[in-house]
């Protein structure tokens, strides 16, 4: 059974870092593309980071430049390095594993920027 677990999320201030963590059973993030999904209330879901198989990584324009998706193969986990934080920011965050229509999702961890 594949399971994703998220953890790191929090309450940071306005410019403040987070990094979230996807943890994954087996060896699903060397054979699915891995990504980070965000929902803010009252918003549709935002694709946020992936990061393919061969390694080749996507972010979405809000983030792009802040945000950074990493993958520890020994680990079996992925990354999302957030920096430079703001109020926008805020949602539950879930990590989504894909391939070829096939996918897995985590139960999401919450990140609030406020001051």
């Amino acid at each position: 059974q594949v399971q994703l677990v998220e953890s790191g999320g929090g309450l940071v201030q306005p410019g403040g870092s987070l990094r979230l963590s996807c943890a994954a059973s087996g060896s699903i993030i060397v054979r699915y593309d891995m990504k980070w999904y965000r929902q803010a209330p009252g918003k549709e879901r935002e694709l946020v980071a992936t990061i393919t198989t061969s390694g080749r990584t996507n972010y979405g324009d809000a983030v792009k430049g802040r945000f950074t998706i990493s993958r520890d193969n020994a680990w079996r986990t992925v990354y999302l390095q957030m920096n430079s934080l703001k109020p926008e920011d805020t949602a539950v965050y879930s990590c989504n594993a894909a391939r070829n229509g096939d996918e897995y999702w985590g139960q999401g961890t919450q990140v609030t920027v406020s001051s």
